[in-house]
Formats: structure tokens, C-alpha cells, sequence
């Protein structure tokens, strides 16, 4: 089919409710693996901090282990929030990731903690280093450069290495950075879609050319949850929208199993809260979804998509993914794992 674009997926390595932390990354792996086979493009971890149900706080450790059980789907961050760390730091750690797997690493940053207060403190940073955050990625793309040799503090691993650097975020400030220094983008309209369509046309307008990219390259996040009914994947979809209102209640636990009714779970404020930050998902069947999601794409004109599907049942997860191919409107290639 022509006028079809790359398909990504983006994992917050959910721990689900009953298991503990290796078999969410042992799912983590599972679901890797799948992408792979399926012909996505990227797989991409996300850095949360003090959150029991998700298991890629160590987002590097666990990429290299992603990168050990795959065998050429690209993987990466989705992102790395550079508050926490030293330019240096991930510089070495992405060096890493790259003399390890070569040319299939990306460095996603973005400007949030990805954590509260108190976790931040315990991360040893202040709030007002997000300030820096413009300084710190032009730091870390001379960093992973190829102009350091004469330079008395250079990354070894890291230094030459090119690693590709994308720039996250939820809002205009994100979109003018990434034109500014000529880098890819990507919206979180999986969670923030309010900003959505200005971030689009502020980065295509202030977008100026440079060494990493000749014109503008956004990559859009969607929710995306395929199920042979509408029926089974609003129920399973109800684990992620369940997640939303602990978040909001300040609660934090496990990825929460699916319920029948949502109703008897959520105020009618926590409704629309939800309702609000997940906006931008595609449930159901192939049928239902199709139709929605190509118009989706129609409207935003994105070069990629990238999904997610944070919810707690790993088969509906697994089937999601082994759907999308028929949704006829991504750039797939059947590939094999390996053993």
C-alpha cells in the first residue's frame, strides 16, 4: 500500500499485578522480540522512577539486555530524562549500547524528571535543572560527536559514536528546541495530546536544516490496543485507563488488572481527566480502528508512529501487536527472530 509509514512501539515495561519485576522484563523481552518479527521499526523504553509497575528505571541496563535478544529492530529511549543525569553520563552509557549493537540505538531525551519531588531529590538533582536542559542536549551532541579529541573531558565509550538524538516532549518548548538544532521530534500524544497540533506546525515552520537531518522528522505517539472485538480490547484497555486514575489519586501500585466497568471505579472528574490524557488512543478491532487511525494519520501527517499499550493481560499485548499488520497502514516487514 502506498503513502504508509514506519510503526514503532514504545514500552513503559509494565510490572502486572501478582508478578514481580523479572517477569515484567522477561514480558518486556517477549514483547521485543514480537516487534521485531512483525517489521516494526524501533522499540523504545521510557525512564520512570519510583513507580512499582514499571520496570525500566535503569533504561540503558535494560536496553542492552533488549538489544542481546533481538537481532537488528532499532531500539532506544523513549525517553531518557536528562535532568537526572549528567550529560556525560548517558553519553557513555549510549556509547555503550552502541559499540554493543552498532547502528541500531537512538537517544531519546526529555525535559521532565519522570519522577516526583522526593525521588528527584534522591536522584541527587534540583528542579531548576530542567533550566539547563537546551545546555545539557547541546552538550551531549558534542559529546557523542566527532569534534572532542582535543577536548580535556571526552566519552570513552561515546565519543564518534553519532548515536542519533531525538527530543521528546508535550508542548511548544520541545517542538522550537528540536527545529532550533535540526533534530527529530517526538510528541507524547499518548498521555499529553493537548498541544498536539501547534507543536506540529511550530516544529515544521522553525525547523532549520543541520548535519543530522536535511528537513523536519516528527514521530507521533498514539495509544493502540488491536483486539478481535471492540468488547475485548476496551476491557483490557481499562488496566491503562484504571493506571491513570492512581496517578491522579497519588497512589502508586502495580499494573492493575482489566475490570468490566470503569464506572464503578472512576468519579466522573477522573472520567474526564482520563477521557483528556488518552485522547489520542485507536481501541478495538481491526474494523472499528482502521478508519480512525487513518484519519488520524491523514490529519497530522506524521513520518512515523509510535504505540503504546501499558496494560496488564501480555497475551492481549502480544495479539494487539500481531493485528497491526492488518491495519494496512504501516511500512511492515515480516522478519524471524532469532533462537
Amino acid at each position: 500500500m502506498s503513502n504508509t509509514i514506519p510503526l514503532s512501539f514504545l514500552d513503559l515495561a509494565p510490572v502486572p499485578t501478582g508478578k514481580t519485576i523479572a517477569d515484567g522484563i522477561a514480558q518486556t523481552v517477549e514483547m521485543a522480540q514480537q516487534a521485531e518479527q512483525i517489521g516494526l521499526n524501533r522499540y523504545w523504553l521510557a525512564e520512570h522512577h519510583n513507580m512499582p509497575g514499571i520496570a525500566s528505571a535503569a533504561t540503558s541496563v535494560l536496553l542492552s539486555h533488549i538489544g542481546s535478544q533481538t537481532d537488528h529492530i532499532r531500539i532506544g529511549s523513549g525517553g531518557i530524562m536528562l535532568p537526572n543525569h549528567a550529560p556525560l553520563v548517558v553519553a557513555e552509557q549510549f556509547g555503550t549500547l552502541q559499540a554493543l549493537y552498532g547502528d541500531r540505538i537512538d537517544l531519546g531525551l526529555g525535559r521532565a524528571p519522570g519522577s516526583d519531588g522526593a525521588t528527584f531529590q534522591a536522584l541527587r538533582r534540583q528542579m531548576q535543572d530542567a533550566e539547563r536542559f537546551p545546555q545539557d542536549v547541546q552538550e551531549l551532541m558534542y559529546l557523542l560527536g566527532d569534534e572532542t579529541s582535543n577536548s580535556p573531558v571526552q566519552a570513552f565509550p561515546g565519543a564518534q559514536s553519532n548515536v542519533p538524538i531525538w527530543i521528546l516532549g508535550s508542548s511548544l518548548f520541545g517542538a522550537t528546541l528540536a527545529a532550533h538544532l535540526g533534530l527529530p521530534y517526538v510528541f507524547a500524544s499518548h498521555f499529553a495530546p493537548q498541544m498536539l497540533s501547534k507543536a506540529i506546525t511550530a516544529y515544521r515552520e522553525q525547523f532549520q536544516p543541520s548535519a543530522y537531518l536535511d528537513k523536519p522528522y516528527m514521530m507521533v505517539a498514539a495509544n493502540l490496543l488491536l483486539a478481535d472485538d471492540d468488547a475485548t480490547a476496551n476491557y483490557h484497555f481499562s488496566s491503562a485507563q484504571q493506571g491513570f486514575v492512581n496517578l491522579f489519586r497519588n497512589t502508586s501500585g502495580k499494573m492493575p488488572k482489566p475490570i468490566e466497568n470503569m464506572d464503578s471505579m472512576w468519579s466522573p472528574a477522573e472520567k474526564m481527566g482520563v477521557d483528556k490524557a488518552l485522547s489520542v488512543s485507536f481501541i478495538g478491532s481491526v474494523e472499528t480502528v482502521k478508519p480512525k487511525l487513518a484519519d488520524f494519520i491523514a490529519q497530522y501527517e506524521p513520518d512515523e508512529l509510535i504505540v503504546t499499550a501499558n496494560i496488564y493481560d501480555q497475551a492481549a499485548r502480544l495479539h494487539s501487536l500481531s493485528l497491526a499488520p492488518q491495519l494496512n497502514l504501516f511500512s511492515l516487514q515480516s522478519h524471524t527472530v532469532p533462537a
